[in-house]
């Protein structure tokens, strides 16, 4: 009877925990469904997001390209996810219109961009005089002060940009800020003689605040290195600044290539938006 009363609150032992098990794996289930819900309700979101911002960086660069680019030009050519959207609307109207266009490219990637599409390839050794230069940006102010330089082609960008007779820049509506630092959190660009980088940041820090850390790799071991095979450092500034100034000083310190700060270059500056307009801003009358 002992073994017989044993065998059953074994037996009964046993259904217990079996139904128990059974509801966890059920409440377990439900939690998975439920965080796959969630996870591709995530994903939906990031996806349509993502989907409106490349719409609103064509909107912008097919803007600036009609309303920029005429027949028998020289155009400087930026670098950056919105400038293939550029170059696409670029050789569509020269295939279309016969346009004779020469193309001058800030970086490799443009270059490359400029290839691809059989647009005609040129240099500032040839074209050291260029009719207009369209590129990106990561943030742009109320004054169309720019942060450049979180793809790394910060110095030849301005080079190119300093040689054009109009500098227009193409974003979408995630660049746009009032002042810089709003949107663009991951500082400004500065690009370094490699031996150079520890006391520019240390510098730069001591004089404006905040922090200039080097930039490393993301598929590599080691740093970024440049197309001029420099190092670049992101200042993570505290404040505003009087960036006219603090880029002149910047730029004065021994072994500071270029900085990403664009202060007065641009002369007007298209935004795609969420709505699918695009808006259109020139800097403020002082």
């Amino acid at each position: 009877m002992k073994l017989q009363g044993w065998i059953s609150f074994s037996n009964l032992a046993a259904g217990v925990l079996s139904s128990a098990s059974w509801r966890l794996v059920a409440l377990s289930s439900s939690s998975s469904s439920s965080s796959r819900r969630r996870q591709k309700h995530v994903w939906f979101s990031r996806s349509v997001a993502n989907n409106m911002a490349e719409e609103a960086k064509k909107l912008a660069a097919y803007a600036a390209v009609d309303n920029h680019v005429q027949n028998n030009q020289v155009v400087g050519v930026g670098s950056g996810s919105t400038i293939v959207y550029a170059v696409d609307r670029l050789a569509e109207r020269v295939r279309q219109e016969k346009l004779n266009i020469v193309c001058v490219p800030t970086s490799f990637q443009a270059r490359q961009l400029i290839l691809q599409h059989g647009l005609a390839l040129s240099d500032l050794d040839r074209h050291p005089e260029l009719d207009v230069a369209i590129d990106g940006a990561d943030e742009v102010d109320a004054d169309l002060t720019l942060i450049k330089g979180g793809g790394g082609c910060l110095t030849q960008e301005k080079i190119v940009a300093g040689c054009a007779k109009h500098f227009v820049v193409v974003a979408d509506y995630r660049k746009d800020s009032k002042a810089l630092g709003q949107q663009w959190k991951k500082g400004v660009p500065i690009e370094v003689i490699p031996m150079a980088y520890v006391p520019v940041s240390r510098t730069i820090a001591k004089r404006f605040g905040g922090e200039a850390n080097l930039r490393m790799a993301v598929s590599k071991a080691g740093p970024v290195v440049t197309d001029n095979s420099n190092f670049i450092l992101d200042w993570k500034f505290e404040h505003a600044e009087n960036w006219k100034e603090v880029n002149t000083a910047i730029k004065m310190i021994p072994g500071v290539v270029e900085t990403g700060l664009f202060v007065g270059m641009a002369e007007r500056a298209y935004f795609g938006m969420e709505d699918g307009s695009v808006q259109v801003r020139d800097p403020p009358v002082n």
